[in-house]
């Protein structure tokens, strides 16, 4: 492969779906329907938790957070993806690569200690119900809440600076259909050995430190709710919890399964279909496990 310098007028193939070109309306109707149903479903939450005076709590603050999340972050990747595959041109400039890839990894970070934030506010009112309005103040609240996003944004900053400061080599072909950190390290004609340290020390500090806390704070949740005598009051913790529960399972399962790996490993068509998961699948999903385990916004979405 030909070594070029990078420059503002260069840019990058994205492979994405390209072999399925034969399929690529009956794709893009797929795509394009889970990109509607992902919107809606994260707008309604949003408009649900704004509108009902009852849900204007901590813990409806945070989850109208991850769902402004998930609009972001789907509207960064999925729309681009849908017009390559509607017009068969796959090019994304260099700008375009590194905004993509910034934007990504801002708003995924961001997720990823949200998802902590939230688990420690269940832990908080669960097992100590009767300070919890005390401690989850809401100075405390908005710090707990924008924590996410300057997280995010210097892991972001860091990584980006990092990885578009290596060369890469012709013909910039990236095997994914968005700019993320795996693909382009993957394509660089230098040795990648500090950029990969560096996203498995920053990134991994980002991601498993809020893991870490999700896992002892459930532990310390699961034995209060075992202490609890009143069986619905039992039911209503567990159905909270198992709601989140299952949102930090399909995040952290996907992105650990992507970023966490030597680029050795790396399986084209496994990556694609695990970007699409955690691209446009768990943001469709996060809305629907909230809404339908929920009694209470089941009850403000009956009233609105």
């Amino acid at each position: 492969m030909i070594k070029q310098n990078d420059t503002s007028d260069s840019g990058f193939i994205l492979l994405g779906f390209s072999y399925l070109q034969n399929h690529r309306i009956v794709l893009f109707l797929v795509f394009f329907m889970l990109y509607l149903l992902t919107l809606l479903g994260n707008t309604i939450t949003i408009l649900i938790i704004c509108l009902d005076l009852h849900l204007r709590t901590p813990m409806y603050l945070f989850i109208g957070n991850l769902s402004f999340l998930d609009i972001c972050n789907t509207c960064v990747t999925i729309p681009k993806m849908l017009i390559n595959i509607l017009t068969k041109r796959q090019f994304i400039s260099y700008a375009g690569c590194v905004t993509q890839m910034f934007c990504f990894t801002f708003l995924a970070s961001s997720e990823c200690v949200l998802l902590g934030v939230m688990a420690y506010d269940r832990y908080l009112a669960i097992c100590n119900p009767l300070h919890y309005m005390e401690i989850m103040s809401n100075r405390v609240c908005m710090a707990l809440a924008s924590a996410p996003w300057m997280t995010g944004f210097l892991q972001s900053s860091i990584q980006t600076i990092f990885t578009f400061q290596l060369p890469f080599c012709q013909p910039r072909i990236i095997n994914s259909f968005f700019c993320e950190i795996p693909s382009l390290l993957k394509l660089s004609c230098s040795v990648t050995f500090f950029n990969e340290i560096l996203l498995f020390c920053v990134g991994g500090l980002l991601s498993l430190t809020p893991f870490l806390l999700t896992f002892v704070s459930y532990i310390l949740i699961l034995k209060a709710i075992l202490k609890i005598s009143s069986t619905e009051g039992r039911s209503k913790s567990f159905s909270t919890c198992g709601s989140h529960l299952a949102v930090v399972s399909l995040f952290y399962g996907a992105a650990m399964f992507i970023y966490f790996r030597p680029t050795y490993s790396y399986s084209l068509l496994v990556d694609r279909l695990m970007s699409v998961f955690y691209t446009l699948l768990t943001p469709l999903l996060n809305p629907i496990i909230y809404s339908l385990k929920n009694n209470e916004v089941k009850v403000a979405m009956r009233k609105i």
